[in-house]
């Protein structure tokens, strides 16, 4: 077992080798592949993000409506995905490592990435903002102290959730609130946890998990932290579902196995639904909240969203299980550093880029080529330094 939390889960074997542990297990390549594809998903939006009409670090002059729709599409899925494949992993995790070495693991595979990312290259991607702004002027080094003015988001510059790493402090937080309940089904008290896996692998089954995620994101209101959209469009609960739906699915074979009978369901329901949700919503007013508009806004993009992780996973069992690579194996180990990195390396040559005279589709090509080359020549450095390993969660 990978101790990467962004590693993909590995099948659990049926015997036990000894209390409260489990043998060792081969790894489930499905997820592998998925969360692989779903990071560079991650990256090429990132690249898109200077093009949309939407506000962001760094901006093209000229800016292009019709972006919303795929970008739009792709926050739909993408992070609850990487949610609720880390949720998977978590459950073959706590069972494979006593609670000292899972605690252990998730600081030093989570923490420390984000505290070294807060200090160092976040630090430049918000001097980067507000030069590109026009609220700063001065050189890096005349702002390094005004960093520390305010938290960013909330009027000032300090970047607590480290930005794009908002993903690693959510999952750790996430981690540890749900661990009494993960440890509580995993010691064999969780019967209910068992039952209800079993019943949700019946036919139709896997799609009664979108139903909290809806009432989670629809429930708090929006002003609040519980209840904020902007993590990655969705809300700190809702997240928390997905987190969870991945740890029942690893909890239980038959219902991650059910969901191979469902992929084709549920690629149509997350096609046609995410299309007619598109239609009356994009470009719209957002609904008021509490409205039965927003209700079923809510419960409308949960189905999506779940039903296109049912449809991804699904298909992927078939086409992708039995698939391992050497280029697997070397893109999952660089695979954390990759996405802690990406973003940075995107704003810094977008920043250059964007003001060329140049048609955007060529500046674009050129953003996504050179931050694609530059990143993975990070990531190989970083792979080769030990203590570098350390610093951007890679195993010692």
């Amino acid at each position: 077992m990978s101790s990467d939390p962004l590693a993909a889960p590995e099948v659990v074997v049926a015997h036990e080798s000894a209390p409260g542990m489990v043998a060792p297990c081969r790894r489930r390549s499905e997820l592998d592949w998925l969360r692989l594809g779903a990071i560079l998903g991650v990256f090429l939006f990132h690249t898109t993000r200077f093009f949309d009409p939407v506000d962001w670090h760094v901006k093209n002059p000229t800016t292009h409506r019709w972006l919303l729709v795929p970008t739009a599409l792709f926050a739909t899925w993408a992070m609850p995905l990487l949610f609720a494949i880390s949720g998977a992993g978590t459950c073959y995790s706590l069972r494979q490592r006593d609670l000292k070495s899972y605690l252990r693991e998730r600081v030093m595979r989570l923490l420390v990435p984000l505290a070294v990312g807060v200090f160092t290259h976040v630090l430049w991607q918000v001097y980067l903002e507000r030069v590109s702004h026009g609220q700063f002027a001065g050189s890096f080094l005349q702002f390094l102290p005004r960093y520390f003015d305010g938290l960013y988001g909330y009027g000032g510059n300090f970047a607590w959730m480290g930005l794009h790493l908002w993903y690693l402090e959510l999952l750790f937080l996430l981690s540890l609130v749900l661990l009494p309940l993960f440890l509580w089904a995993g010691a064999g008290r969780g019967r209910a946890l068992e039952r209800m896996g079993g019943a949700l692998s019946r036919p139709g089954g896997p799609f009664l998990i979108a139903a909290p995620v809806a009432f989670a994101l629809a429930l708090p209101g929006p002003g609040s932290f519980l209840g904020a959209r902007t993590w990655g469009g969705w809300n700190v609960l809702s997240h928390g579902c997905f987190f969870a739906a991945g740890f029942l699915l690893a909890s239980n074979e038959r219902l991650y196995r059910s969901i191979r009978d469902h992929w084709l369901p549920a690629t149509l329901v997350a096609t046609l639904l995410g299309t007619a949700l598109g239609v009356v919503f994009i470009g719209a007013p957002g609904p008021a909240p509490g409205s039965v508009r927003a209700w079923l806004f809510s419960l409308g993009i949960s189905v999506v969203a779940w039903s296109a992780i049912l449809a991804l996973l699904g298909g992927a069992m078939d086409g992708l299980g039995a698939v391992r690579t050497r280029f697997l194996g070397r893109a999952s180990e660089i695979i954390l550093p990759f996405y802690v990195l990406h973003q940075t390396v995107i704003l810094t040559v977008g920043f250059v880029v964007v003001h060329w005279p140049a048609p955007d589709v060529a500046k674009w090509a050129i953003i996504a080529a050179t931050s694609l080359a530059a990143t993975l020549a990070a990531c190989e450095l970083i792979r080769r330094v030990g203590p570098l390993r350390v610093l951007f969660g890679m195993r010692a």
